[in-house]
Order: structure tokens, then sequence, then C-alpha cells
């Protein structure tokens, strides 16, 4: 028969035991996190630019981001294959321009769906300090959920909020999904963003926000949802440089 002394000393070793266990399950679990955002963050510019490819005006500048993106995504998901942290490169980030990158790569996306996307900008010249390419796909993955879960009217929107400049992407609210839309090229593109959806774009986004000193939140309503997305103000582009 075995001692309860030998039980309880077997418990630190035990205990133990299952922590590396849980440890290393945690620590896989966490890898495949970032390799399946890392995977949705490739997705998004290759459906871009499948997109863009076509004809139309503005698509040689819409496949000319999207490639950049996809090889921004490309290199963060090569870092994470091989256990290298992220190889970011901060700057300074015109956001008017990258907002209206982002609207113009996805217009063709909303159009196929039988839906419009506008841009409303305001506020001028609008000056970021950060990672480019990581804002860049915190909207497409806002903008991209508009089209897919929200109405067929999208827009983006830039409102001033003291030192911050705030992006808001609002629908319409969604509709039921017309039968005429099956198996049309809205729905084929559409499932290059993956069948099962794990809210992959959603944390990228909170992410890109948390590390850039501003924050996101999401509002839904009968009318539709808004996401709004708050950045803090670098200044203009001659004052930071001297």
């Amino acid at each position: 028969m075995i001692e309860l002394a030998e039980i309880v000393a077997g418990w630190p070793l035990a205990a133990s035991l299952a922590a590396a266990v849980a440890a290393q399950g945690l620590r896989s679990g966490r890898r495949r996190t970032a390799l399946n955002e890392a995977l949705h963050e490739l997705r998004r510019p290759l459906q871009a630019i499948a997109l863009a490819s076509g004809p139309g005006a503005g698509s040689a500048a819409a496949v000319r981001s999207s490639v950049h993106l996809a090889a921004a995504a490309l290199e963060r998901l090569e870092c994470e294959v091989n256990g290298e942290p992220p190889r970011g490169r901060t700057g300074i980030v015109d956001l008017h321009r990258t907002v209206e990158a982002a609207v113009r790569r996805w217009q063709a996306r909303a159009s196929l769906g039988g839906g419009t996307m506008s841009l409303r900008w305001r506020i001028g010249s609008a000056i970021v300090a950060g990672e480019r390419a990581a804002i860049a796909q915190a909207l497409d993955n806002l903008i991209v959920n508009a089209i897919e879960h929200g109405g067929p009217t999208i827009v983006v929107e830039a409102h001033r909020q003291g030192e911050k400049v705030r992006i808001v992407v609002a629908d319409s609210g969604r509709l039921a999904r017309p039968a005429a839309r099956r198996g049309t090229p809205a729905e084929t593109i559409a499932r290059l963003s993956g069948r099962r959806r794990r809210g992959h774009g959603l944390a990228v986004v909170r992410r890109m926000a948390a590390s850039h000193g501003g924050r996101f939140l999401l509002r839904g309503s009968e009318c539709g949802t808004e996401a709004m997305l708050e950045l803090p103000t670098a200044g203009e582009p001659s004052v930071i440089a001297a």
C-alpha cells in the first residue's frame, strides 16, 4: 500500500508537471492565434488585389497599396513561423492618405455586394506617429467588417477630438441577403476571407490602437454599426522635422 506520506511528497512534482503542461498548452494556443492572425492579415490584401486587378479608375493605385500590405503581412508571418519578434517600422503617417487608400482598396468589394462606400474627410491634414502598415491593416479590417456584416451603405468619416483624430466606419444596418446574390462574384470573393470567422480582424484593430496610444470602440444598433478608431496626432510634418 502506498503510504500517505509518499502521496503527499509526490504532490509538488505532480503540480510542477501539470503547470508545465498547462504553460506549454498556453504557449501553443498563443502561437496558433498569432499565426492565424498573421494569415488573416495576409489574406486581406490578396483579396484586395484580386478585386482591384480588373478595369476601373484607381485600380492601379489600389493594387500598389495592397501589394505593400501583402509584403508587410508576409514579413510578419515569416517572423511568427521562425519565432522572431515582429519587425515593425514606425514613422510619420499621413492619416488622410492612408484612410483614402483603404477606401479605394475596398470600393469594388462594396459595389460587388450591391452597396456603396464613401469617404467624408473635412478636417484637413492629420499626421500620426506609428506603423503605417499596421494602421492600414486595422482600417482594412474595419471596412471589410462593415461590408461583410453590415448594411449596403458604408460611410468612412473623420472627426477631430482635441489632439486626436477619430475615424468612424458606419454602415446602414444589415439587410437580408437577396437570393440573386448567391453564387455571384461578391459571394466568391467573400470566401477569400476564410470560412471560419474568429474575430482576428477586430483583435488586430484593438492591438494596433493600444500600441499607438489610441482606442477602439464598436457600437451597434438597429440602424447599423459604428466602428470608431481614435489615434493621437503628432503635429504637422514641418513641426516634427524641426
